[in-house]
């Protein structure tokens, strides 16, 4: 490196790098093109970093396209790239990046990725480590969940978080009626106007029976899915519930809480 990239090097990367090198913090640090440039000509500087936060950048465009061709974090486990900018042409520039072969968790919470950008992602072959997806307050909606539920490059998957994404009863369907969540143990799907149908798909459902957490806050859920959820046998393995904020009357709820499901869970939170 040229004296002036390497001091900007020492102060932006390795500045943000904690004493044991396994995070590297650059979480609302103004980082652009240029710095990303510095991630990609670091190599054995970084390859101990397990973390990587790049939160609340803006990143978009051109800083996605040089952080998917950065090759010295081959340690990476964790990705943090949530309240950004990035759409669904970034999203399918991420997903070719070779740096996601070892994750474990991707957060992309808090940008503009669509359906089609969901589609690119869960169609990445390297994605088969992921263990740990968070999509939340994306525009994926029910198309974008159906992506997710056709596909067979997640194998690893065990939490998905879809709080805001608009994926509606079509959506939940989709994901209820999947086989590839066979293993899945955590489901967000909180704020999707969920009724009835999204319920009771979830109820019935033959592929959702190792979850241990499901949150369905602020959803539109009524007696008749609520009920369902209570008398499910889908939830034997189910630990926490969250069903604020739904539509149920008092007598429901009260059925609820005195349900079998309620006996065995450990955390359930209804108003």
């Amino acid at each position: 490196m040229e004296e002036t990239v390497k001091s900007k090097f020492e102060q932006v990367i390795l500045g943000n790098l904690t004493p044991d090198g396994k995070l590297l913090d650059l979480e609302g640090k103004n980082i652009g093109p240029d710095e990303m440039r510095l991630l990609c000509e670091a190599e054995d500087d970084l390859s101990g970093v397990e973390q990587l936060y790049l939160s609340e950048n803006q990143l978009c465009g051109e800083s996605i396209e040089i952080l998917s061709r950065v090759k010295g974090l081959t340690g990476l486990v964790s990705l943090y790239l949530n309240n950004n900018s990035i759409g669904d042409e970034d999203a399918k520039v991420l997903s070719n990046a070779e740096m996601l072969k070892n994750l474990k968790c991707l957060m992309l919470e808090a940008n503009h990725i669509g359906p089609q950008g969901t589609e690119t992602l869960a169609r990445s072959a390297n994605l088969k480590s992921l263990e740990i997806l968070f999509l939340d307050s994306n525009p994926i909606g029910p198309e974008g969940a159906n992506a997710l539920a056709r596909s067979e490059q997640l194998p690893s998957l065990q939490a998905l978080h879809l709080d805001s994404t608009g994926i509606g009863d079509v959506g939940v369907q989709a994901l209820a009626n999947s086989p590839r969540f066979a293993n899945l143990k955590k489901l967000y799907l909180c704020s999707n106007k969920m009724g009835d149908l999204g319920a009771l798909a979830l109820a019935n459902s033959e592929n959702l029976k190792n979850l241990n957490v499901l949150s369905l806050w602020r959803n539109e859920i009524r007696d008749e899915g609520g009920k369902a959820i209570a008398e499910s046998q889908t939830f034997m393995n189910l630990e926490r519930l969250y069903m604020s904020l739904n539509l149920m009357e008092k007598p429901v709820r009260k059925i609820i809480r005195g349900s079998e499901l309620a006996k065995r869970l450990t955390t359930l939170v209804m108003d």
